[in-house]
């Protein structure tokens, strides 16, 4: 009789260990939203199908917002040559006829956000090198928040003389 109490009250206790443990209120907020990034304002760059000319610097702004916190962005600038397309792009431009690269830009910086803000301007000077190829690029804008979750934005730009 005193096994079989034991073993009822070891069952009972390992349940109630259970469902303390499996409870979802740890007073964590819990993240399901993504953040949230746009050229679509006043100082936002580049616009789509914007020209770019080489020896330039240019700034690269968007806007970032999370509802709790940013952790990283990154800028990515590479040849559109071969027409592939981001399911993230919008408006596509006029592109010239598919080529080859001989000397393509491609500009890829990965940067953190300092203190977790839930808004941020991403600001970044990037020089068009002298002898990159001419034609169609995309700029593709990433933004990451303190969770993992992730968004990106792409625009069509050209390179010009």
């Amino acid at each position: 009789m005193l096994k079989t109490s034991f073993k009822k009250l070891a069952i009972l206790f390992t349940g109630a260990l259970v469902f303390a443990s499996c409870s979802s209120d740890d007073g964590e907020e819990i993240d399901e939203e993504r953040p949230e990034i746009t050229v679509a304002y006043e100082n936002g760059f580049p616009t789509s199908c914007a020209e770019l000319k080489r020896g330039e610097t240019y700034t690269f702004r968007a806007r970032v917002t999370d509802n709790l916190a940013l952790a990283a962005y990154s800028l990515n600038v590479h040849h559109n040559f071969d027409h592939h397309t981001h399911d993230d792009q919008g408006s596509l431009c006029e592109l010239e006829p598919i080529k080859e690269a001989q000397s393509p830009f491609i500009y890829l910086e990965n940067f953190s956000i300092a203190e977790n803000p839930q808004t941020y301007e991403i600001s970044i000077p990037v020089t068009i090198p002298e002898t990159v190829d001419l034609g169609d690029y995309h700029t593709a804008f990433s933004v990451t928040d303190q969770t993992g979750w992730q968004s990106r934005t792409s625009i069509d730009i050209k390179i010009i003389e």
